[in-house]
């Protein structure tokens, strides 16, 4: 394994790719929630290293679904700054990070993102983030009434609910279109 030396503004790490794509989490992924171990796993193989606390530019929604699970809905300029965490991953680790979320089953999709740096660090970077997917984002927002969250915190992890103690024989995406009350529409999958 090559390891090479990345500079991001004031932080050097060494991990096992060379070029880190900005990853923004604001839910299960964040230390001390549900999902961080496989964050933690894929710091352990140097495939992912910790930027800091950190802060949406934009207001976005931000609610909880099913099971607990939170969502970030890709409406700019409605709900709050989001309070996050903001890591550097490897083109070895994103497909890993793409998987949990569920990117191929529309469950999450990734947009760009501008995050200001917490701590009086007048730094902004563009990261990507998991917004809830397009076909069903809107929908559950409104569901929500329109009433999000600033920061998911450890009280909404106590809901959350792993994959494999829900329900198998749905997708959790036809589970949110049945919570939503709309359906899914066929676009060949």
């Amino acid at each position: 394994m090559v390891l090479t030396k990345v500079k991001m503004s004031e932080l050097d790490v060494e991990v096992a790719g060379g070029k880190l794509d900005l990853i923004y989490t604001y839910g299960t992924l964040k230390k001390g929630f549900p999902n961080h171990h496989v964050l933690e796993d894929m710091i352990g193989k140097n495939d992912a290293v910790f930027r800091g606390s950190c802060m949406t530019i934009e207001q976005y929604p931000l609610v909880c679904g099913l099971y607990g699970v939170p969502y970030m809905i890709h409406l700019p300029g409605s709900g709050n700054r989001i309070k996050g965490e903001l890591y550097g991953v490897t083109s070895r680790g994103l497909p890993q990070l793409d998987e949990l979320e569920g990117l191929t089953m529309k469950h999450y999709e990734r947009h760009r993102v501008r995050v200001a740096m917490e701590e009086g660090s007048a730094e902004e970077l563009e990261a990507e983030a998991y917004f809830a997917h397009g076909s069903y984002g809107e929908a559950l927002w409104k569901k929500r009434g329109q009433l999000g969250m600033s920061e998911y915190r450890l009280e909404d992890a106590l809901d959350y609910m792993k994959m494999e103690q829900r329900a198998q024989y749905k997708s959790v995406v036809h589970e949110l279109f049945e919570f939503v009350g709309s359906a899914p529409t066929n676009s060949g999958d």
